[in-house]
C-alpha cells in the first residue's frame, strides 16, 4: 500500500538521508535542523501536512492511474484538464499558506514531462525508457517522496555548445558507460529545495545536436547517492535566521533555498536512465518540461496574496487605508495578481492529451503566464514598497525594540496608530522587506525573472508558437486584399 505521508514523517525521513551539504565553507552535520536550512523544510513539509486535512484533500491528493491508490498530488501524472487545473489550485494555495517557494513543482513538472518524451522515444527507436520510467513512478509514488527536477547547467560560455566548453563538466555528460549502466559528472545549478529532497532527476538544459549526444541524457538518482555534493546557495538576510529574535526574520516559519548540486563521477544504473544520447528528442523535453513548469507560477498568485494582505494591514496601522490613492495601488495589485492567475487557469483549462496520455498545458498560454510573472509581481512589489514607507527598511532590529537602554524610544518613535503595538507594526514590515527585498524575494522577484526561463526565453516561445500567417490572412480577408477587390 502505497505511503501518504505526513509533515513529521517527512521530516524523519529527510533525518535518514546521508546529504553531503555545504554552506559558509563548512560541511553541514544535520540538514534538517540547521537554522537557515531548516524554514525551507518546513514550506515542503506543508504539501505533505494540507495532503491529511480533509477542507483541501481534492486538491492535494488525487488517484494514481498506476496502482489506484491514494497519492499526493505531487507524484501524480495529470490525466485530464481537471488535473492541470486543480495543479494550479494547488500552487496558488500552498503559495499563499507559506509566502514562500515550497520547492516540488519542478519534480512534478520534470515527471509528467518525462512520461511524454520517453514514450515518444520508444516509439521512435523501440527503446524501454517509458517502462523504466514507469516503474520509477511507481516507486515515488509508494514512497511519497520528493523529487528535485534538476535542468539547469552551469553552462560556462555561453556562445559555445556544450560539446565546445574547454571544460566538459559544464554540462553534465556521460564520462563513462559500463555494463551495469552510466557514469555522469557535472552540476546542476539553482537547484530549488534540492536538500529537503529525496530524489533527483536530471534533464538536458538545451537542445542537444548529434555531436552533444553525451550530453542528451536524462536520469534519477537518490539525493544522497555517492559523488553527489550540495553547495548551498547565499540569500539576502540569511543569517537573520540563526539570530535568536525572530521578528527580523519577516516570514517567521518558512522559506526557500537554492543548491548548486555537483555530480563527481556518479553511476547511474540503467533502470534509471530516462534517455541516453537521443539528442532529436532534447527540445521536446525541454519544452514540454519549460511549459509545465511556467504553468506552476501559479505559486506567484499565493505570495502575491500574502504580499497584498501585509501592504492592507501596513496601510491600516499607518492610518493610511482611506486615502483615495492607497485604496487605488491597492486594487492595482489585486488586478496584476488576478491576471497572473487567469494565465494559469487558461493553460491547464486549454490542455491537451498527449500519446502517452498525459495532459500537456496550452504551451503559448503558459508561456505568456510566465511572461507576466517575469513583470506584475515587480510591480506589486513596488506598489507594497510604496504604501510600506522607508521604515521597511530603516527600521531598527527586534533586539534594539527588547533592549532595556534604548527599547522605550523604539517603542515610542516607531509606533504607527495609537491602538497598534509597535511590535505588530514592526512585524508586517519585516514581513513586507522579506517578500520584496530579503530572502524570500528570491522566491518571489528573483525566481519570477529566472525561473523556468528567463523572458527572453519565453518570448522566443511565443514568437514561435503564435498564429501569425493566421492573423495576416483575416486581416487580408477582411479589407478585401485577399478576394483580390479592386477600387470602384
Amino acid at each position: 500500500m502505497s505511503k501518504l505521508m505526513n509533515a513529521k514523517e517527512y521530516e524523519e525521513s529527510l533525518r535518514k538521508l546521508n546529504l553531503q551539504v555545504y554552506m559558509f565553507g563548512r560541511k553541514v552535520a544535520n540538514p534538517v535542523d540547521d537554522p537557515i536550512i531548516r524554514p525551507s523544510m518546513n514550506a515542503v513539509a506543508m504539501t505533505y501536512e494540507l495532503a491529511h486535512r480533509p477542507e483541501y484533500e481534492d486538491l492535494m491528493t488525487t488517484t494514481s492511474h498506476l496502482t489506484g491508490k491514494k497519492i499526493n498530488r505531487f507524484c501524480h501524472i495529470h490525466q485530464s484538464t481537471t488535473d492541470l487545473l486543480k495543479k494550479s489550485k494547488m500552487g496558488r494555495l500552498l503559495g499563499f499558506k507559506t509566502g514562500c517557494c515550497f520547492q516540488r513543482c519542478v519534480g512534478m513538472d520534470a515527471m509528467n514531462a518525462l512520461s511524454i518524451v520517453t514514450y515518444n522515444i520508444d516509439k521512435k527507436y523501440g527503446t524501454r525508457y517509458y517502462t523504466r520510467f514507469i516503474e520509477y513512478l511507481k516507486y515515488v509514488q509508494e514512497n511519497d517522496f520528493v523529487c528535485d527536477g534538476a535542468m539547469t547547467d552551469p553552462k560556462g560560455d555561453r556562445s559555445l555548445a556544450p560539446h565546445q566548453q574547454k571544460d566538459p563538466d559544464l554540462f553534465v555528460h556521460v564520462v563513462e558507460e559500463r555494463k551495469d549502466g552510466i557514469v555522469v559528472s557535472g552540476a546542476k545549478a539553482h537547484q530549488t529545495g534540492a536538500v529537503n529532497s529525496h530524489e533527483i532527476i536530471i534533464m538536458p538544459t538545451i537542445t542537444m545536436r548529434a555531436e552533444d549526444k553525451d550530453y542528451a541524457v536524462a536520469f534519477a538518482l537518490p539525493s544522497d547517492a555517492p559523488g553527489i555534493t550540495y553547495i548551498m546557495g547565499r540569500q539576502s538576510c540569511d543569517t537573520r535566521k540563526i539570530e535568536g529574535m525572530t521578528i527580523d526574520r519577516g516570514n517567521m516559519h518558512y522559506g526557500g533555498h537554492e543548491a548548486l548540486v555537483v555530480l563527481d563521477k556518479v553511476f547511474v544504473p540503467w533502470d534509471r536512465v530516462f534517455m541516453y544520447k537521443e539528442y532529436d528528442f532534447t527540445t521536446q523535453l525541454v519544452e514540454s518540461f519549460a511549459a509545465y513548469h511556467r504553468q506552476s507560477y501559479a505559486c506567484k498568485v499565493g505570495v502575491g496574496d500574502v504580499l497584498i494582505g501585509a501592504t492592507q494591514v501596513v496601510a491600516e496601522y499607518n492610518g493610511a487605508d482611506r486615502a483615495s490613492h492607497v485604496k487605488d495601488k491597492i486594487v492595482e495589485m489585486n488586478h496584476l495578481n488576478e491576471t497572473l492567475y487567469c494565465g494559469c487557469i487558461a493553460c491547464a483549462s486549454e490542455g491537451h492529451r498527449e500519446p502517452s496520455g498525459t495532459y500537456l498545458v496550452d504551451v503559448l498560454l503558459a508561456n505568456i503566464h510566465k511572461h507576466n510573472v517575469t513583470r506584475f509581481p515587480y510591480q506589486i512589489a513596488r506598489l507594497a514598497q510604496d504604501i510600506a514607507g522607508g521604515l521597511m527598511v530603516t527600521l531598527p532590529s527586534a533586539a534594539d525594540l527588547a533592549s532595556p537602554e534604548v527599547g522605550r524610544w523604539v517603542e515610542k518613535y516607531f509606533k504607527g496608530k495609537s491602538d497598534i503595538p509597535t511590535e505588530h507594526r514592526m512585524r508586517i514590515l519585516r514581513l513586507i522587506e522579506n517578500l520584496t527585498l530579503g530572502t524570500a524575494a528570491v522566491g518571489y522577484l528573483t525566481e519570477s525573472m529566472h525561473g523556468a526561463g528567463s523572458p527572453q526565453a519565453q518570448r522566443i516561445m511565443i514568437s514561435r508558437l503564435v498564429n501569425m500567417e493566421g492573423k495576416k490572412t483575416t486581416a487580408k480577408e477582411l479589407c478585401g486584399i485577399e478576394k483580390g477587390d479592386h477600387l470602384s
